[in-house]
């Protein structure tokens, strides 16, 4: 991650940052995602979906309403 860079300046030069600072962010990505926390968030993925009112399986936010609409059209 470049934090050097400036997106209002046009006429910046890039900052070239060390190879040693991607091997660095490499193990600490690592090291955080083998923590306990990474891990018990990861099983929690493993649980079966709920249901969830905003994402229904028909599509639809009102199925009703829907098949309203689609009746109409096909008049």
């Amino acid at each position: 991650m470049d934090l050097s860079f400036s997106r209002f300046e046009f006429d910046a030069h890039p900052t070239i940052l060390p190879a040693d600072l991607a091997v660095m962010v490499v193990g600490i990505t690592a090291r955080q995602a083998s923590s306990p926390t990474a891990r018990f968030q990861a099983h929690l993925l493993d649980s079966p979906v709920v249901r969830n009112p905003f994402a229904p399986a028909h599509g639809a936010f009102n199925v009703e309403m829907a098949a309203s609409i689609t009746r109409w059209k096909q008049m």
